[in-house]
């Protein structure tokens, strides 16, 4: 399989030619046609606070090292989740349609809000759902056929986490394809052939996300509460008097949350497999090693690309001063290949000193909820896949997705010998 390295190679030619005032590393068609790297290579040498002045996104600032976007992650004094502000993706949200959510809130909100969800992954509940997740895992892995081509994605990764994702919910389980779809239209752009083509098609998708999820609520509110996220939001001091649009805005950030990452990072992990087939035969060789290469994966995969925050007061980074409304991106898939924190960083290594050191959890008050829960889903994935396969192939180039912030996959075609 192509690892797309000319392709790269032209970025590079590119992105070393173009001016460093001309830069937009927000561009989806970077992460779509994964040519995004030696862009945030050149800032990180060059610029690593660096000011576009404009794009479709409007102006914004790239952080884009690891030290840097620490910086800026934990101090949510002068940097903003709120979702008044424009919230945590590059792209504004319409005036009208920013939904809050307890990521895009600042303290005190924030941290009553996520302390109500925040039970569902306290290590007692951890260990009840492993065994799910190791059946289930053995079930969709037996599943699949050997010795044919077929999407890595739609049958492992988004099956996966979607079972889960019905789980935490106890949304009906037959329906639960509609998570997917929900997750999909709440991160995805609208444009012409896309997911949605409009504005109005997205919104009126997640109403009927919001108009299941209050029929759901409705009958647990009554009930003894339950150990599901709805049942805890509705039976929470800090949850149970949410407006729909509140309301809309958690179920949002929980199911993109539990979907998105977990589901990128099952099939991201296969990909870095196949691209460095020596870290594929020291696995083989040694099971033990998928505890680190869990967290290997996740940085080298970074599934969310970044985080953004609005400052509300002017202050200086490195060189730069961020004026108060200033849209700051922090990238974390730069500071996750920053060459001065991480040893050979573009490479894919199991084996890894301190593999837990990335950043794609995120740091601070905002840090990744269930991110105990996506390492366990990884892990006991591999462990099965391992048990069964001697390898897993893929066969073609994955098509990612149109965007940058969910950076993921689309479709990845694989075949497992017979």
């Amino acid at each position: 399989m192509a690892d797309g390295s000319s392709r790269i190679q032209d970025a590079r030619a590119q992105a070393y030619a173009t001016p460093l005032e001309d830069f937009h590393v927000g561009d989806p068609a970077l992460f779509a046609t994964n040519t995004h790297g030696p862009w945030f290579e050149r800032l990180r040498a060059e610029d690593p606070v660096h000011w576009c002045r404009d794009s479709e996104f409007g102006a914004y600032w790239s952080v884009t090292k690891y030290n840097d976007i620490m910086a800026v992650d934990t101090n949510h004094a002068v940097f903003s989740s709120d979702a008044a502000l424009g919230g945590i993706t590059i792209r504004d949200a319409r005036p009208d349609l920013r939904r809050p959510s307890f990521i895009a809130m600042d303290p005190p909100r924030h941290d009553a809000q996520r302390k109500a969800v925040s039970p569902i992954v306290a290590p007692h509940n951890l260990a009840a759902l492993e065994p799910i997740i190791r059946e289930r895992a053995a079930t969709i892995l037996d599943a699949l056929p050997l010795g044919e081509t077929f999407d890595w994605v739609d049958r492992v990764s988004i099956e996966l986490t979607t079972q889960m994702l019905a789980t935490l919910f106890d949304f009906p389980f037959e329906e639960r394809r509609r998570l997917t779809r929900w997750s999909d239209v709440a991160t995805t752009i609208p444009m012409k052939g896309g997911l949605v083509e409009t504005e109005d098609q997205k919104q009126a998708e997640l109403m009927e996300c919001l108009n299941c999820f209050l029929g759901l609520w409705n009958e647990r509110v009554n009930r003894e509460p339950g150990n599901d996220l709805i049942s805890m939001m509705a039976h929470s001091d800090a949850t149970r008097n949410m407006s729909p649009d509140e309301y809309l805005g958690n179920i949002i950030l929980l199911v993109v949350g539990g979907n998105d990452t977990t589901r990128n990072s099952l099939s991201g992990g296969l990909l870095a497999l196949n691209q460095y087939p020596d870290q594929y035969t020291k696995l083989k060789a040694d099971p033990s090693l998928i505890p680190s290469m869990v967290p290997e994966i996740i940085r080298w995969q970074t599934p969310l690309a970044h985080m953004r925050r609005t400052a509300t007061a002017d202050i200086q980074l490195r060189d730069k001063t961020i004026h108060k409304g200033d849209k700051v991106v922090m990238w974390y898939v730069s500071g996750n290949r920053d060459e001065e924190m991480i040893e050979d960083p573009e490479a894919f290594i199991i084996d890894r000193p301190r593999p837990r050191q990335h950043l794609s959890f995120g740091f601070g008050i905002h840090r990744c909820v269930g991110n105990r829960l996506a390492e366990m889903q990884l892990r006991v994935v591999w462990e099965e896949v391992l048990k069964r396969f001697d390898h897993v192939e893929v066969v073609g180039e994955p098509r990612r997705v149109h965007s940058s912030f969910v950076k993921g996959y689309e479709t990845m075609p694989v075949r497992i010998r017979a």
